[in-house]
């Protein structure tokens, strides 16, 4: 198993457990001890990751790039509530729209009206919210369940034959140099479908993932049309996603 590969796993792991040892680590990847705490320096060294003896914590309590079942979906809700909102003002009846995984987008989701629209997910909280809305057409790409999300080749294949007027993603970290990151690499191929089938492209990411970067990066801040996020964002990193040549759009608190 190449490095990357063991990276994204020993944080997939992270993600769901919290922590891990580096025995448990070197019996999942069957590599050696030594192996593993190389591979938990260098990710430590990226701020991914604390270690302890015998093993590592995440970094910050929040780094999720996709819904742990273990967690709870409200986490920063008001802030993520009027992200929502002001994503429903850039969409229009009969609108094609996408929904990429996550719980900014799920609030998107609970706050659209029952109306004439299209709207593509690979996010099954997501889908089961819009399911009973019936004026809604919802399309569903496919795919392997990857926790909430649904990912692999022939999702990615149906999405770049759609014409999908605005894509909405989220995103782990937002970093001015990393641009937009997540930590699973197998959805790395459907947010770039996404992105570039789209006509217009929208990221929705809290202020409390400003600054912050994961394992991997989908986006440049400069590939979206614009970046809609809360009224946390401090000035100084709002001009420093500015100057990374992005648009930041806030939200006002409700």
């Amino acid at each position: 198993m190449n490095p990357l590969r063991r990276y994204e796993n020993i944080m997939e792991l992270l993600l769901a457990k919290q922590e891990v040892t580096v025995a448990e680590l070197s019996e999942r990847l069957n590599v050696t001890g030594k192996t593993i705490r190389e591979d938990l320096a260098k990710l430590e060294d990226k701020g991914l990751l604390q270690r302890v003896h015998g093993g590592a914590i995440l970094a910050q309590s929040d780094q999720l790039g996709i819904l742990s079942t273990k967690e709870p979906l409200a986490r920063h809700a008001a802030e993520k509530a009027d992200i929502a909102r002001l994503a429903l003002s850039r969409i229009e009846p009969n609108d094609v729209i996408a929904l990429d995984g996550g719980s900014t987008t799920l609030e998107i989701a609970k706050a659209l009206d029952n109306q004439p629209l299209t709207v593509v997910t690979n996010d099954v909280h997501i889908i089961s919210e819009l399911a009973r809305k019936d004026a809604i057409r919802l399309v569903v790409p496919g795919g392997y369940r990857v926790r909430n999300m649904l990912a692999g080749p022939e999702a990615v294949t149906y999405v770049r034959r759609l014409n999908i007027h605005k894509a909405f993603l989220s995103a782990t970290g937002l970093h001015p140099e990393d641009g937009l990151t997540i930590y699973t690499g197998e959805l790395l191929d459907i947010k770039r479908a996404l992105l570039e089938t789209a006509r217009t492209c929208y990221a929705v990411v809290d202020h409390h993932k400003f600054g912050q970067s994961a394992l991997l990066t989908f986006a440049k801040l400069n590939e979206v049309e614009a970046i809609l996020t809360d009224s946390g964002c401090s000035p100084e990193f709002a001009e420093a996603v500015r100057q990374a040549g992005a648009r930041l759009e806030v939200a006002n608190a409700q």
